[in-house]
């Protein structure tokens, strides 16, 4: 990550096209640098997972910015990010890294559920939602990721009282967890298998979130 380091600190402090076509070289080493990290990062999520993704360079977004509805009009990112996607109805959420000078990170879950999958998520965890807390407030939950995140509603959604107990969970209208990484880790030429040992670890919540959207509220098979 070296090239890529170095290359985002000059892009952060020279974020133009004229410097970036100057610099073009630079920009295509660090590209390579990634796409060889994304490579690395499959393979091991393959191990455990299975990724419709089909290469690391699919993975990674564009380092160019859409700047046409921001009032930030630098043309360029100045981290990368990749997102892998899980194969097959059955297995449901995904997986998003990125890589940054400030903050490098691992995120999965649900991102941008849409309205009739996020119906159905806050009505199985009305039901019951037991499964999901024995994860979120598990030991091992909390040491690696903290608590669930995502953007949440003030008050209680349609359809839900105020006072459900389960309220502080059917206000979110994402269902996603982070794990953040330091510098030395990220340098570190083992960082492809830390970062995919971190995504497995997503798999119990993972699971238990699939497991919510693929079946109806008695239990039975939707897919």
């Amino acid at each position: 990550m070296q090239i890529t380091l170095s290359f985002l600190s000059e892009l952060s402090q020279n974020n133009n096209r004229d410097w970036f076509q100057s610099n073009r070289s630079m920009y295509e080493a660090a590209h390579e640098e990634m796409i060889a990290f994304a490579d690395k990062l499959l393979s091991e999520m393959n191990s455990h997972d299975v990724i419709e993704t089909p290469s690391g360079r699919k993975s990674l977004y564009r380092i160019y910015r859409d700047v046409r509805f921001s009032k930030d009009k630098t043309p360029y990112k100045t981290h990368w990010a990749g997102r892998m996607r899980r194969a097959g109805a059955e297995r449901r959420g995904g997986y998003y890294y990125k890589v940054g000078l400030k903050e490098s990170y691992a995120v999965g879950g649900f991102f941008g559920p849409n309205a009739k999958d996020l119906l159905h998520f806050r009505n199985q965890i009305a039901l019951d939602a037991d499964p999901l807390r024995s994860i979120l407030e598990s030991k091992a939950f909390k040491t690696t990721f903290g608590k669930l995140q995502g953007e949440q509603l003030k008050t209680a959604p349609k359809g839900f009282e105020k006072d459900h107990p389960e309220i502080d969970l059917l206000r979110y209208k994402q269902y996603f967890i982070r794990h953040d990484f330091n510098q030395e880790q990220i340098l570190n030429p083992n960082f492809p298998k830390t970062l995919s040992n971190t995504f497995h670890k997503m798999r119990p919540f993972l699971d238990c979130m699939t497991e919510m959207i693929t079946t109806d509220l008695n239990g039975i098979p939707l897919v």
